[in-house]
């Protein structure tokens, strides 16, 4: 079974419309999934299609690259195995800085502490 991108897709796109639309071009599709994202809840523009062990992926891959699909042309590849993300984000270490963290203090808290307008002090230094 071999898996193929599909992307440049509706945002409307269903894992059904991708299936039936595979299936429709006469291939034997065992899954079919769009990407969803997390925050918004809407397609990202791509998926999978994963084909039959018997199917052509070539054929598949050129019969449906550039096919019109709800005014969209679509993008269709051969899937590529997943990159190892890193864990944690950034840089992974605390930036040369001996574990000292880099605070950002936004303009507003430099404004004068209520009271009186000559104490001199600002929030950033309470």
């Amino acid at each position: 079974m071999k898996k193929v991108y599909v992307g440049n897709l509706a945002f409307a796109a269903t894992d059904d419309s991708v299936l039936q639309l595979s299936v429709d071009k006469g291939y034997k599709v065992t899954s079919a999934r769009i990407i969803i994202d997390r925050e918004t809840g809407r397609s990202r523009g791509f998926g999978f299609v994963e084909l039959g062990k018997d199917q052509d992926t070539a054929k598949a891959i050129e019969e449906l690259n550039g096919l019109d699909v709800g005014g969209w042309a679509l993008q269709v590849n051969e899937a590529r195995e997943q990159e190892s993300r890193r864990g944690g984000g950034g840089r992974g270490f605390s930036g040369g800085r001996s574990g000292r963290r880099n605070y950002w203090w936004p303009k507003s808290s430099a404004r004068r502490c209520k009271g009186s307008a000559d104490s001199g002090r600002s929030r950033a230094g309470i």
